[in-house]
């Protein structure tokens, strides 16, 4: 299919996770998934090898957004690191796309934010920390010289739109041709950034990813029983639409450049023996799916009648907020002035803080994710 100007645009020109804190503040669900996952990158710092003489044990979190929710994980692989290796230096390396704020990222791991007073970086020695402002899809460090690379939450999203999505703004409600132009550019995408990490990667090192993905139910983010988040998402966009709120040429310009991948999409490189990855050494460990409820739908629910419909509301739609905004200000014209963009953009959080807040039987934002374990075998250069 054709790629419109708009829809080709790269993602790293149009995406940046809310900031000033705001992220790790308000996705509490996303840093319960990489708590409950944190075994995996304590099993990974068991399995590598000893570095060489006078070289550091090095860590990376690809699409690490302001660093918050990932800290407690990575401290307990850094805790299990210097138990096996006492008085090697570590590296942590920070990656996002260059609109990230890794202002919030550094206040954060130096404890001047508000999630904690103390962390790795404050209070483990001979731990070092730098932050890399380029997309994942392209090899970020050198050959060879990555020990334990993490990522969680980041990795469905692609380079680029391959398309416009006419009727919807996520590729769970595209069908036909258009789906076909996403999972075809997903999974080139997701060749190329483990073939990246293969190369980054030391022989023995290892990977551990957790990202968003179709479970073997067909439950995906926000669509586990109950509303569709997604569907929600283009009903009220469509509904500002038909209002005259937003031109028709906007609601087809704002899309989420994401694709879920199906647990077999994940694994497919891994399993066949001439596809680039496998080539380049890479071997799969583990997969699974598992999903995590929205805390904030639990807290509702076990606080009864002391949480009222619209408290719920305010705390639950923010949480969707701080990663889909973005989305939604590139989808508007930019001849629009940057202030009533943002007034599009809050009255429509407030249609669905609203119609949350008028019934909120069947929101939730459950997380469903696939845990993928990989290693590089020790006989690639």
């Amino acid at each position: 299919m054709a790629k419109p100007r708009e829809a080709a645009q790269g993602t790293a020109r149009t995406m940046a996770m809310k900031g000033g804190g705001y992220y790790s503040q308000r996705t509490r669900g996303a840093k319960d998934v990489i708590d409950n996952a944190a075994g995996m990158l304590v099993e990974a710092a068991d399995a590598i090898s000893r570095p060489g003489k006078g070289m550091p044990v090095t860590l990376a979190d690809f699409g690490a957004a302001d660093g918050g929710t990932s800290e407690s994980a990575l401290r307990k692989c850094i805790e299990r690191i210097r138990e096996r290796f006492p008085g090697t230096q570590i590296q942590v390396s920070y990656t996002d796309l260059p609109s990230n704020d890794f202002s919030a990222l550094f206040k954060n791991l130096l404890g001047f934010g508000s999630l904690t007073s103390n962390t790795y970086l404050t209070d483990i020695e001979n731990v070092y920390v730098n932050a890399c402002g380029i997309g994942f899809h392209k090899q970020l460090l050198p050959d060879a010289s990555l020990d334990i690379g993490f990522s969680a939450t980041a990795m469905h999203y692609i380079s680029e739109k391959p398309c416009p999505i006419e009727n919807h703004v996520h590729m769970v409600g595209a069908s036909g041709r258009t789906l076909v132009a996403y999972a075809e550019q997903a999974r080139q995408n997701w060749n190329d950034l483990l073939v990246a990490r293969a190369k980054e990667l030391r022989p023995g090192g290892r990977l551990v990813m957790l990202n968003f993905g179709i479970d073997e139910q067909g439950r995906y983010l926000g669509n586990t029983g109950g509303f569709n988040m997604f569907d929600t998402f283009a009903g009220i966009w469509r509904q500002m639409c038909d209002e005259g709120m937003i031109s028709q040429a906007e609601f087809v310009n704002t899309s989420f450049p994401q694709y879920y991948r199906t647990v077999e999409e994940f694994c497919a490189p891994f399993k066949d023996n001439d596809s680039p990855v496998y080539q380049a050494g890479l071997r799969l460990v583990s997969a699974k799916t598992g999903v995590v409820g929205c805390p904030y739908r639990r807290a509702f629910d076990e606080t009864g009648s002391a949480m009222s419909a619209r408290e719920f509301a305010e705390s639950y739609v923010p949480t969707l907020r701080s990663w889909s905004e973005a989305v939604f200000l590139s989808g508007l014209n930019e001849a629009r002035p940057m202030e009533e963009r943002h007034q599009i953009v809050d009255m429509f959080y407030q249609r669905y803080e609203d119609r949350v807040a008028s019934d909120p039987s069947g929101h939730a934002m459950d997380y469903v994710h696939c845990y993928l374990a990989v290693k590089k075998t020790a006989d690639q250069p």
